[in-house]
């Protein structure tokens, strides 16, 4: 009797679960915009602006763009410098970030989870207070859990989740960042907003507004910047609300507000950052041993909300999803392997191409997808549901394109190869490949193929079979001469 009730609030559960997944889904198609998709032209994109700050830059890609518009995405880039600390802040759309370059130190902090971390010597905290000319015996510092970051990792925030990115290392640390303003857990409007929760990043904005406009292509709209319009949600409060709230004077409370901070949303640390965390080695042998417990059998369930695992190293080549020795490898991070993106609706896709080689053409069947190039060039071709190009031509290091769900691409990296990161707007992102093994054209029957292409039986024998490789083409002899003769 226990197991029969047991069975069937498994299936209740499951029901329940499905059903919110197709409701989050009707409501995000009913949020994009009737025709919003319908685009003639895809450009590589650039940051067209910036906003600096005392230890670092922040780079914008324009949000007006049509491609950005069409996927319901946004896209920035943070370069931090070393020592520098970019402030606490959330957002109200989840986003991935992807660690570039360098390595550094992050903390999300979880409504209503424990300060687990704390320190087990009391003068490691007592020192500075005596400093301040407080006395508090016996208090230890604690605070929520914090996390190593390191090239190559993939970070994910759920929307409305505090977050701050420390840079300890010796080099600037470059995350790139993706948000799904579309995502049903975003109930304000289409457009990324992000609220400080210290320092006056609104104040070191104006001051570089009035230096310089940013860069707009003709015929762009006045797009709303996240971090010209940001402030420190602390300012808009009565400082003698904060001084009692948090039981502080008042000049601690003016303090909180940041009204004559002028150092930007990245700030530098002057001393060492003091914070409690695990060796460096310690946490990557707890992820190894992570991922190898999970293997793909995890459901999520296991993880309660505290206890997220909510990075992930995309670049380790034993993670690999397809692999041609002779053209590349790609990797792929959707809530099989990271259940957090479950909750938040968003994969990633790490790819790798040798000099000349190729990614068979293919389709998204359930994604939108933004494709940043991290290292060499890769040439694209996008063609939409009336058969036209609207995208040809070649990415450099550090532009973005948007592939709009369902339109189909090819790509060929360039003569030094090739490697980007891909975010996704589903968790569990699928593609369908066009030409080689497990494709389209070679799961039809040959006369289907020979009736549809005007080709004979022998014919079309000979294009479903000719190619023997599957999702990655190792570059043919045709393109080794052209790429030659190029060079």
């Amino acid at each position: 009797m226990a197991s029969k009730a047991s069975l069937i609030l498994s299936f209740l559960l499951l029901f329940s679960t499905c059903l919110a997944r197709h409701q989050q889904q009707q409501q995000k198609q009913q949020q994009l915009p009737q025709n919003q998709c319908q685009i003639g032209r895809i450009d590589a994109l650039e940051p067209y602006d910036r906003i600096q700050a005392e230890a670092g830059v922040t780079e914008f890609w324009n949000a007006d763009e049509k491609q950005f518009q069409c996927a319901g995405v946004e896209f920035l880039r943070h370069r931090i410098q070393p020592g520098g600390l970019l402030l606490p802040s959330y957002v109200n759309a989840p986003l991935l970030s992807f660690i570039e370059k360098g390595r550094g130190v992050h903390g999300v902090i979880l409504p209503g989870c424990p300060e687990t971390y704390e320190y087990s010597q009391e003068q490691q905290f007592s020192g500075q207070s005596e400093r301040r000319g407080q006395k508090f015996e016996g208090l230890q510092d604690r605070h929520q859990k914090v996390r190593n970051l390191n090239q190559g990792d993939v970070v994910a925030i759920p929307a409305g989740t505090a977050h701050w990115i420390y840079n300890d290392g010796e080099t600037e640390l470059v995350a790139v960042v993706f948000f799904d303003t579309q995502n049903s857990a975003n109930q304000l409007d289409q457009n990324h907003r992000r609220f400080f929760l210290a320092g006056n990043p609104q104040g070191q904005s104006e001051q570089q507004q009035g230096q310089r406009q940013p860069r707009r292509q003709q015929g762009q709209s006045q797009q709303e910047q996240p971090y010209r319009n940001a402030g420190n949600i602390f300012n808009g409060f009565d400082v003698e609300f904060l001084a009692e709230a948090f039981n502080v004077d008042r000049e601690t409370a003016e303090k909180l507000q940041g009204q004559r901070d002028q150092r930007g949303h990245i700030v530098n640390v002057e001393q060492d950052l003091q914070i409690i965390r695990p060796p460096q080695t310690r946490q990557q042998q707890e992820r190894e041993q992570q991922g190898g417990r999970q293997g793909g059998r995890s459901n999520g369930f296991e993880e309660t909300i505290c206890s997220l695992k909510l990075s992930e190293n995309i670049d380790n080549p034993t993670h690999a999803d397809f692999v041609n020795p002779q053209a590349g490898r790609i990797s792929n991070l959707n809530s099989f392997k990271f259940p957090v993106l479950r909750q938040l609706q968003l994969s990633a896709e790490r790819g790798e191409l040798h000099p000349n080689a190729i990614q068979a053409p293919h389709w998204t069947l359930n994604a939108h997808s933004l494709v940043y190039i991290t290292d060499g060039t890769l040439r694209i071709q996008i063609v939409n549901n009336a058969g036209e190009s609207v995208f040809d031509d070649e990415l450099r290091e550090g532009q973005v394109v948007v592939i709009p769900q369902n339109f189909a691409v090819i790509k060929r990296a360039g003569q030094q190869g090739s490697r980007w990161i891909s975010f996704k707007t589903n968790d569990n992102a699928m593609i369908a490949n066009l030409a080689g093994r497990v494709s389209a054209i070679r799961s039809m029957p040959v006369d289907v193929v020979a009736n549809a292409y005007q080709l004979s039986r022998n014919d079309a024998q000979k294009l479903k079979f000719s190619q023997q490789e599957s999702l990655l083409l190792s570059p043919s002899s045709y393109s080794r001469s052209q790429g030659r003769a190029s060079a």
